[in-house]
């Protein structure tokens, strides 16, 4: 049996996403790609493919990444062994190198280069540039982890004016210049906030919100800062998904219309969110549905 859309399917689609253009033409949309769901290259490129498309039609797009793996295969490669304190790299001056190596250099010009091959304007930078990020240290036992101070989003919404789009890995430093490791999530929350977005999508490795972790079928479509608080205290938000959900809540208090958490990992998940009735992941809003 065939998959291919006729052409006439083809149109249907397309019409059927118009009232989604003229929705999101024009406003911001901040999305964090998480280093466990740009493993695969066949998805990278799509999830590129994806958001070069909606650059094409007028989304201002910030793309803000991790890559936790791919810095721990690289301190792996170089005889040192990674460390984590309540989900956090503890980072020594070495380890912080490391960091700003495969975040600020192969990840995040991997990233603008593959944005580019598809057809996208794009442009890398850090929290170090026009001082993005500030940050202090968050916990001394954790090293040069940062904790957000400031963020200075000149260089971003110059970028969007001129019609790129911005590809941002998460270092900061503070007023002495010292440089620091900020949790991706902690940092987009920030920066979605600032910019007032009107979406922030998580793509991430899970699918969302679970009532039951073990079981897909339970995903929350839909839950309000309140829900949000009292699935905590039920245990249900826990462990890998606290810090995400954090980030959503942060995100909205600070600004931002709706954050979901999605999976990366589903082809064209991020044109299914926010071009279909369909949608994808678990949305947070700030008041009642």
């Amino acid at each position: 049996m065939t998959t291919d859309f006729s052409n006439a399917e083809r149109a249907r689609v397309l019409v059927e996403a118009l009232p989604y253009i003229d929705k999101y033409r024009g406003q911001c949309v901040v999305i964090k790609y998480g280093g466990n769901a740009m493993i695969n290259e066949e998805l990278r490129s799509q999830v590129m493919e994806d958001i070069v498309l909606l650059h094409m039609i007028g989304v201002k797009v910030v793309l803000v990444h991790g890559g936790g793996p791919k810095i721990s295969e690289m301190m792996d490669k170089l005889g040192k062994k990674p460390e984590f304190v309540d989900g956090l790299r503890v980072t020594d001056k070495e380890t912080m190198e490391i960091v700003q190596m495969v975040l600020s250099g192969k990840i995040n010009k991997t990233l603008v280069n593959l944005l580019e091959s598809k057809g996208g304007n794009a442009v890398g930078l850090s929290g170090l540039d026009g001082r993005l990020i500030e940050c202090s240290m968050k916990d001394e036992k954790l090293g040069f982890v940062g904790e957000v101070e400031k963020i200075n989003i000149e260089p971003v919404t110059d970028l969007l004016e001129k019609g790129y789009i911005p590809v941002i890995s998460t270092i900061g430093c503070d007023e002495e210049g010292n440089v620091y490791n900020i949790n991706g999530d902690t940092a987009v929350a920030y920066i979605a906030g600032v910019l007032e977005a009107k979406r922030l999508i998580m793509l991430t490795d899970i699918a969302g919100v679970l009532k039951d972790k073990n079981d897909p079928s339970t995903l929350i479509p839909e839950l309000t800062i309140e829900e949000a608080g009292k699935l905590f205290e039920e245990n249900v938000i826990a462990g890998g998904m606290i810090p995400k959900v954090d980030c959503c809540i942060t995100a909205l208090c600070k600004g931002v219309q709706k954050a979901i958490i999605m999976d990366g990992r589903v082809p064209h998940s991020l044109l299914m969110e926010l071009l279909t009735d369909e949608g994808a992941g678990t949305m947070f809003v700030k008041t009642e549905k």
